[in-house]
């Protein structure tokens, strides 16, 4: 090193200090975790603010837990229960008559209302008759003038036929004569054709009501000139009075219905409205056709109604309930009490000593929108819970809501069901079944 640069500055190196360092890094360190904590405290507030907050059960809650669950009982009874098959049907006439003219002629007269309930025979429609009336007169001249004319001819046959015996004339004239009189024979039937179809024409210029009914709307009026080919005829006679429903069944039902007609059994039958809550008419099924329609998997059948008060009207849309059979001495609950789940069909039986219940299986048979039989499992006079069931398990206890009542007699339509197909009608069931105790 040069002498020079011994007495120059030298550069100030920089000063470590640790104690500084180490106390700059716990600073931020330390706020580092502060934000980490209150970021976990913000989830953790939210999170307790979004959470449902748990209610205390109240006394007599599910399954009694805080006292004994309020329920409604019915008494299982003994009765009949009707088998029946249920269809949708259209209101079928025997008879539907569109009248029309079978001559050509101007209309004189009307003789009927519309709407108006006539008897087959009585008059509806009169048609001028004048220019039939002409016709007629003149066939009968024209048969006066062929009748004359034959006579005459049979006489000249018979004097032809002695000259000719004579050998006065020839076989040929003879022979003229009897060709003319066979000639004037055939004029004389024809006109007595002419006399006949113009009989017939005046008497089609009287219309009668070919059938006994209803007539609808007339489609013509008095002078309307009308002709055999009227595209709306003249007027549509109904015939009301008996009255038939075609109705259609599942093809499944036909084994159960052959056997009944077969063993000669007169199946009634009864109507309803669209609603099906009013009854129209009752009946008896007529016929069943003769095959099954491929598309619907259906069969036709015909039911026939006398219709004394015209309560079915032709082409009405009704509900068709028909009477299969007859449980006798079924047992019967209401529907309210058959419960589905894990077991399967079940009922909560209520037992009297404890006032407890129990669960049953049961096995159900036919039933109706208000009652179900049960075929096993249950006896008449037990008593099951109706309302409140979907509250209850197995040795649950119970409070009446009212006293035991028996079920009573189905008001609605019964239903075909085989064994184990009764109807629940439309009970809403228990989420989680209890187990069969």
């Amino acid at each position: 090193m040069n002498d020079e640069n011994r007495d120059l500055p030298r550069p100030v190196a920089a000063t470590f200090e640790p104690e500084a360092h180490h106390t700059w890094r716990e600073y931020v360190t330390s706020r580092r975790a502060l934000v980490i904590i209150g970021v976990l405290l913000a989830f953790a507030l939210l999170a307790w603010l979004l959470t449902p907050k748990a209610t205390t059960a109240p006394a007599g809650g599910r399954f009694g837990q805080g006292g004994p669950m309020p329920v409604v009982t019915a008494t299982a009874r003994s009765g009949d229960m009707p088998i029946t098959l249920i269809g949708l049907g259209t209101v079928t006439p025997l008879a539907t008559v569109t009248v029309q003219s079978q001559i050509s002629g101007q209309i004189q007269h009307i003789a009927f209302k519309e709407g108006q309930k006539i008897k087959e025979g009585d008059p509806l429609i009169q048609i001028d008759p004048r220019p039939y009336q002409v016709a007629l007169e003149q066939a009968q001249g024209a048969l006066i003038r062929d009748t004359a004319l034959l006579v005459n001819a049979h006489v000249d046959l018979e004097r032809y036929q002695t000259l000719f015996a004579q050998d006065s004339i020839a076989e040929q004239q003879l022979a003229t004569q009897k060709a003319l009189v066979a000639q004037y024979e055939g004029s004389v039937k024809t006109d007595q054709g002419q006399i006949d179809s113009a009989k017939l024409n005046l008497t089609y210029c009287h219309i009668i009501s070919p059938i006994s009914g209803r007539a609808g709307l007339q489609q013509v009026t008095v002078g309307n000139y009308v002709t055999p080919a009227e595209p709306n005829g003249l007027v549509v006679v109904t015939q009301l009075q008996p009255i038939t429903v075609v109705f259609t069944l599942p093809e499944d039902e036909i084994p159960p219905l052959l056997k009944q007609l077969h063993a000669g059994v007169a199946l009634p039958v009864t109507a309803y409205d669209r609603s099906n809550t009013r009854q129209l008419a009752t009946g008896t099924l007529q016929s069943i056709d003769s095959q099954i329609d491929t598309t619907t998997g259906t069969i036709r059948l015909k039911a026939i109604f006398p219709n004394i008060d015209e309560s079915l009207f032709p082409q009405q849309f009704v509900n068709v309930v028909l009477l299969l059979d007859t449980l006798h001495g079924a047992t019967l609950i209401p529907q309210a009490g058959v419960q589905r789940g894990a077991p399967g069909t079940y009922v909560y039986v209520v037992n009297s000593a404890d006032q407890t219940v129990s669960v049953r299986k049961v096995t159900l048979g036919p039933g109706d929108p208000t009652n179900v039989s049960i075929t096993q499992g249950l006896i008449p006079g037990e008593v099951v819970v109706v309302d409140g069931a979907d509250k209850l398990k197995d040795g649950a206890k119970i409070q009446l809501r009212q006293n035991t009542a028996s079920a009573p007699p189905g008001a609605g339509h019964a239903q075909h069901a085989g064994p184990g197909q009764g109807q629940s009608g439309g009970k809403r069931q228990p989420r989680n079944a209890p187990g069969v105790g």
